[in-house]
């Protein structure tokens, strides 16, 4: 098994699975997607709120907040010494007083800790207008995408077979097929049709340059056809900018490592295999 990046920064990544099946390839798509965990507001406290929204609204566009999360700082309630209480290893404080006219943005979140900052700080919040007022103190905890989606570090997080495009010698350089194709893959060079080079990986597979081939006439079988290789995959992944993408892919991949273990040890103590 082997992971290629193809582009790699901070917030997207494109990279190719290669050698795995399809249900590790699904795994590794929802390990990204829920269970690494993240910072997100969780509890608010609102003493003054006489803006146009109701608390519930504020408090649930608070917890949509993508925070910057230190994974090496903090760590989840059930395995914080303080027994889940809330402290300083497994939550942040934010406070937050606006008055109006301003529209509250998260910039005005003041954090108990500088690192665990919104990741973009224009994020709108609410509208004050003259005389309006919104005074409130939030908590963020760590916690996965399983148990709610503002926990999700993602906000992309796919996967496709890798394609194959083969053209055959029955191939007339027609050009239907290049005008039917959506992604610009197919070029004329000399007397066939050519994938563009360094375009394979922008095939949706839609195979609408097979059906432009059938309806040219010529034979029952396409001189064009799109196929995928089994067990090569092209992911996708956007970061919602808590975490590195490649910090998401790695964390990910560790969930992974740590159920298949759990699941060899149990499997082995059931057949009485266990030896350690």
């Amino acid at each position: 098994m082997e992971i290629q990046f193809v582009s790699l920064d901070d917030d997207v990544a494109r990279f190719i699975l290669d050698g795995a099946s399809p249900a590790f390839a699904n795994a590794v798509r929802r390990a990204m997607i829920s269970e690494v965990p993240t910072l997100a507001i969780d509890d608010v406290r609102i003493y003054d709120n006489t803006s146009a929204l109701f608390d519930e609204m504020l408090a649930h566009r608070l917890g949509l907040i993508p925070i910057i999360t230190d994974l090496d700082t903090y760590s989840r309630k059930e395995a914080c010494a303080c027994g889940g209480a809330g402290c300083p290893g497994c939550s942040v404080t934010y406070t937050l007083s606006v008055e109006g006219p301003k529209t509250v943005q998260s910039s005005d979140l003041i954090p108990q800790d500088p690192k665990a900052v919104p990741v973009n700080d224009n994020i709108p919040i609410v509208k004050l207008t003259k005389g309006q007022k919104l005074v409130l103190e939030a908590r963020a905890e760590l916690n996965t995408g399983k148990e709610h989606a503002k926990w999700q570090p993602t906000n992309v997080c796919g996967y496709k077979n890798y394609p194959v495009i083969t053209i055959s010698e029955a191939c007339d350089a027609c050009g239907n097929c290049i005008e039917e194709c959506p992604r610009d893959i197919l070029a004329v060079k000399g007397k066939k049709i050519e994938v563009v080079e360094g375009k394979i990986s922008d095939c949706s597979m839609c195979r609408l340059c097979e059906r432009a081939c059938l309806a040219t006439g010529i034979g029952d079988v396409p001189a064009i056809t799109v196929t995928a290789v089994p067990d090569r995959y092209i992911f996708a992944v956007e970061s919602d900018g808590s975490l590195p993408v490649k910090e998401i892919l790695r964390r990910a991949l560790q969930h992974i490592k740590r159920q298949s273990d759990e699941l060899e040890k149990q499997t082995r103590e059931i057949s009485g295999d266990d030896k350690r």
